[in-house]
């Protein structure tokens, strides 16, 4: 049975930093392309970066020179480096295999806000 498990999430000033942590139980994770994805209020969930298992990366182009997605499959995680956060990027960040459908299982995800 997939767990995805997010955290690091919090409340933080614009222009600032956060961490994202994504550990993945129940899965061949080495093998899959994993993703996060994000919803902010009244806005349907969008992906926001993902990663092969080669370390090839992509991003959403309002992300894109902010945010850094990487790896670590020793430990079943991945993780998004977030800086000069915007207020724009409040939403709660979920990860996932990409592309993952809505209809699919999510983890509880976690809050990110950015205060103006």
């Amino acid at each position: 049975q997939v767990q995805l498990v997010e955290s690091g999430g919090g409340l933080v000033q614009a222009g600032g930093s956060l961490r994202l942590s994504c550990a993945a139980s129940g899965t061949i994770f080495s093998i899959n392309t994993m993703g996060w994805y994000r919803q902010a209020p009244g806005k349907q969930r969008e992906w926001v970066a993902f990663i092969t298992s080669g370390g090839s990366a992509d991003y959403v182009d309002s992300v894109k020179g902010r945010f850094t997605i990487s790896r670590d499959n020793a430990k079943n995680t991945v993780y998004l480096q977030m800086n000069s956060l915007k207020p724009e990027d409040t939403a709660v960040y979920y990860c996932n295999h990409w592309p993952a459908l809505s209809y699919e299982y999510w983890g509880q995800g976690t809050q990110v806000t950015v205060s103006s």
